[in-house]
């Protein structure tokens, strides 16, 4: 299970680099729309390459974390 809200990551990015979803397509050679889609799937973001391409237009590096459950094999 991801944990991350990946969703809110990138509209927290976004408003701190200033950028629109609109801005951010054209960083990444896609629409606004399909940025829009991917920001809110109800089955969540899956990491892909536009979700990382998202976050390097913005000047990041994706990193993962994994925890260890408790119980679970």
């Amino acid at each position: 299970m991801i944990k991350n809200n990946f969703e809110l990551d990138i509209k927290v990015k976004c408003l701190e680099a200033g950028l629109t979803q609109a801005q951010l397509g054209d960083k990444i050679g896609t629409s606004e729309q399909y940025v829009n889609r991917v920001i809110k799937q109800k089955a969540g973001i899956i990491i892909n390459r536009t979700f990382v391409k998202m976050m390097e237009a913005m000047g990041y590096d994706v990193v993962v974390c994994y925890e260890k459950r408790n119980g679970d094999i």
